[in-house]
Parts: structure tokens; sequence; C-alpha cells
């Protein structure tokens, strides 16, 4: 029996957009982004320092990846944006408490800014409804947030290149393959346990 009918949800949604109709939308789409935002800080405590590296593993691009996916690339944007500037005005929700602009690791949290925005974008063309695709969004989403968080270490601590590469990307590549696998599981089957309930 083929399972192609398994998830009759319109193309062009993310798993937020099937939430409950409500008559107050605007304070839903608020709600979510703030959730989205908060979601992101407290997973940035969850901190393991990195022996040579300023940079520590956290959770935080784990969720950043997340909301995107699930929110969209304009909710996941609003939600970055609510987390970077609100961590740049004071609110201790950096990784490992830190916040303001110009550390070391405040490169990876503009890159999560882009990844949100571009995963929520392939979520809505249906980069997060089967495991293949759920891995190349989370490792597209991954890359992003390097392209833009190691540069910025280099320049940040006067790094060279090979040694921003050592510092701020190796050591992570094992904890961000766990935490597509994590992704490629969890995301499909929200989809396909909707599709069982639609």
């Amino acid at each position: 029996m083929s399972t192609a009918a398994a998830a009759p949800v319109r193309t062009g949604a993310v798993l937020a957009d099937l939430l409950p109709a409500v008559r107050h939308r605007y304070a839903v789409d608020t709600a979510l982004v703030l959730g989205g935002a908060a979601l992101t800080g407290i997973a940035a405590q969850i901190a393991v320092p990195v022996p040579g590296s300023p940079v520590p593993v956290t959770g935080q691009t784990f969720a950043a990846l997340l909301v995107g996916t699930a929110l969209g690339a304009r909710r996941g944007f609003l939600a970055l944006a609510v987390y970077a500037l609100v961590g740049m005005a004071g609110m201790p929700w950096f990784s490992a408490g830190s916040s303001g602009a110009g550390g070391a690791s405040f490169g990876y949290v503009l890159g999560m800014l882009l990844a949100a925005t571009v995963v929520g974008g392939l979520a809505r063309r249906g980069g997060d409804r089967s495991v293949l695709r759920t891995a190349g969004t989370m490792v597209l989403g991954s890359a992003l947030i390097y392209a833009v968080g190691v540069p910025y270490l280099a320049l940040s601590t006067g790094m060279s290149a090979s040694a921003a590469i050592a510092a701020g990307l190796t050591p992570f590549l094992l904890g961000d393959a766990l935490k597509a696998a994590l992704a490629m599981g969890a995301l499909p089957a929200s989809w396909k346990l909707i599709g069982r309930r639609g």
C-alpha cells in the first residue's frame, strides 16, 4: 500500500501554520516569535567548554535551526532577531549566560539569524518532511552558521583562518551530526503524525 498520502497537509506550510485558526493571528505569531527567541536563549545555557576554543558547544544552534524550520522564514528571522537584539542589549541569554555584541562567538548568533531564515524558507518547500530533505536542510543551516561565525571568530580574536577553523568548526562537527540526526527523526515524524490525524 502506498504511503504517498500520509501527509495531506498543504504544501507551503510549516509546522507553526498548523496551529488551530484563531481570530487574533497577530497575537499568535507574536507569541511564536517570542517563544522561539526564548527557546534559543534557554538552549544557549546548555554550554560545554571546548579546550582551546573560546566557543563552547551549546544547544543554541540546534534550537535556532528548529525554530526556523518550525516557524518559517519570516517568523524564524524575527525570533532570532529578537534573540540577537535583546542579547546585545544586555539580556544574559547568549551562550553560558553571556550578552552583548563583539564577543568571539557573536558571529555564530548572526549566522543563526541567517540560517533560521533560510531553513524556514526550505521548510515551506518541504525541506523538513522526509529524512533526507531534513538532513540537507540541517546541513545547509549549520554551514551558514559557520560561514558567518568562523570568519567573525578569526577577526575578533586575530586568529588565522586555519586556527579559527580548528577552534570554531572542527570540534563541533560530531555534535552537529548528532543534532541533525535528532532533527531527521523529529521533524518528519511530526509531519507523519499530523498526516494521520488529518
